[in-house]
């Protein structure tokens, strides 16, 4: 039952490892449209083994986050493997052989099944074994065992990985690209750097991606002469990551004005989340233009972010307007916890507005924010929306709010007192006594973090 599964393991490994690429460009788009294909994926699955399933369905899962493993009850028994399911196995010495076998088979998934438990080990005889798989004459074995490396990240196979930075796949040159920037190793950033020209956009973007790995300060102009110029818009988003990644401060100005004038969205969005991340006021004329008048949702609600993570007191209004105006939930929901980061100590017209959106996010992110923002002029729109919320979240967000601003109006905490959520009547509890209600406190958007190839 090998083949049932291969759809489900070339998904699990080509979708879910940003940066990796696990077979040559021509598999990726064969993989791509499997993951748009679900009725494809759940026939392929049907009659594979417990032991491929899991790890298929392991991977699938975000390797380990958010999946079925540690459930109660599972559609798969949990395996394991040498009797050991924890993160490093050693595979026994015949176990060794049948895997390393395994990264030759013609079939992709036998070989993204060997390197997955490859990579559950640091043995050493792994690493030298994968090492010196880095020169087989198939070009295949090649990039497999490059990418077993990225997995198990030993710092002996830096110099081998190096070495086949100029390999004739471009499969394996991407691979190796991306193990060293798993391996963070300072002597892999002039290869790097040098790769960053490669002819092939996926071996420039992992090595573009690698060098933000390795938070250089002497990358820094490869890195904006590829954002600038590079022709493939995947490439020029990674350089914008890398940027950000490095805390790149020198180079705020020049991402802001790419972010200007840039055509392609996804590069813009991740501008704006390297200015957030740099949080230099270089950038903050462009973020707060962006956060208003750009195209793309995606990008105004990065700008908004940004703006909140600089904690820019006078975006103030851009982000007020923001909230009152934008025609998009999630950016007026960011935008609504951005006023309450930046250390603003008057609430906008449009945050008071929120109180009565029918999105119950932006309404506690708004209450939220007040909280933060503490200003008397909001107790009359506060004890209004604190009568009619629903929601029990909102409503400890809004007595939170009440509280932080010295409102301390006994008749409404005692009323509160009856709530039948246990929780409000704490939050009320401790606003009678004086004290201060510090929940809910609501995560910052966007969700999640735009890293390459999200």
């Amino acid at each position: 039952m090998i083949r049932s599964c291969t759809v489900a393991l070339t998904v699990a490994f080509l979708a879910c490892s940003p940066g990796v690429v696990a077979e040559a460009a021509d598999a990726r788009a064969e993989a791509s449209t499997v993951v748009a294909d679900v009725r494809t994926l759940l026939t392929e699955a049907r009659g594979a083994s417990a032991l491929l399933c899991s790890l298929a369905a392991d991977a699938i899962g975000q390797r380990g986050w958010g999946n079925h493993v540690g459930a109660p009850s599972s559609p798969l028994p949990p395996v394991r493997l040498d009797g050991d399911d924890s993160r490093e196995v050693a595979p026994a010495a015949a176990d060794l052989a049948l895997l390393l076998e395994g990264l030759a088979s013609p079939d992709r998934c036998v070989r993204a099944v060997a390197v997955s438990v490859l990579g559950r080990s640091r043995a050493e005889e792994v690493t030298t074994a994968l090492s010196t798989r880095l020169r087989d004459g198939d070009a295949a074995v090649r990039e497999v065992a490059a990418l077993g490396l990225g997995i198990t990240e030993p710092t002996t196979a830096v110099a081998p990985l190096i070495g086949v930075l100029r390999d004739a796949s471009a499969g394996v040159r991407a691979n190796a690209a991306w193990a060293l920037g798993r391996i963070e190793d300072g002597r892999a950033l002039r290869p790097l750097l040098s790769a960053v020209t490669d002819q092939d956009s996926t071996v420039r973007e992992a090595a573009v991606g690698a060098v933000g790995q390795l938070d250089s300060a002497s990358a820094v102009a490869t890195l904006l002469r590829v954002l600038r110029d590079d022709r493939a818009a995947s490439v020029r988003r990674t350089a914008a990551w890398a940027l950000g990644n490095i805390e790149a401060e020198t180079a705020a100005r020049d991402i802001a004005d790419v972010m200007a004038r840039e055509p392609d969205a996804g590069v813009r969005e991740m501008c704006a989340w390297a200015l957030g991340n740099i949080e230099s006021q270089a950038g903050v004329a462009g973020l707060r233009i962006s956060a208003q008048r750009d195209s793309s949702a995606r990008v105004r609600e990065q700008a908004a972010w940004a703006l909140g993570n600089i904690e820019d007191a006078g975006s103030a209004e851009v982000l007020g307007t923001v909230v009152a105006r934008d025609t998009d939930k999630r950016v007026r929901s960011t935008a609504a916890w951005a006023l309450g980061n930046i250390g603003t100590r008057t609430a906008p017209e449009g945050l008071l507005r929120a109180l009565e959106d029918s999105d119950e996010g932006l309404r506690l992110k708004s209450a939220w924010s007040l909280g933060e923002i503490r200003d008397r002029a909001a107790v009359p729109a506060l004890r209004s929306a604190i009568k009619r919320e629903q929601n029990a979240r909102v409503r400890k967000a809004l007595l939170r709010a009440l509280v932080e601003t010295g409102e301390r109006n006994e008749e409404m905490l005692t009323e509160l007192l009856e709530s039948g959520d246990a929780e409000l009547r704490a939050a009320a509890v401790r606003g009678l006594a004086g004290g201060r209600v510090t929940d809910p406190w609501p995560w910052p958007q966007p969700r999640p973090r735009p890293f390459p190839r999200d």
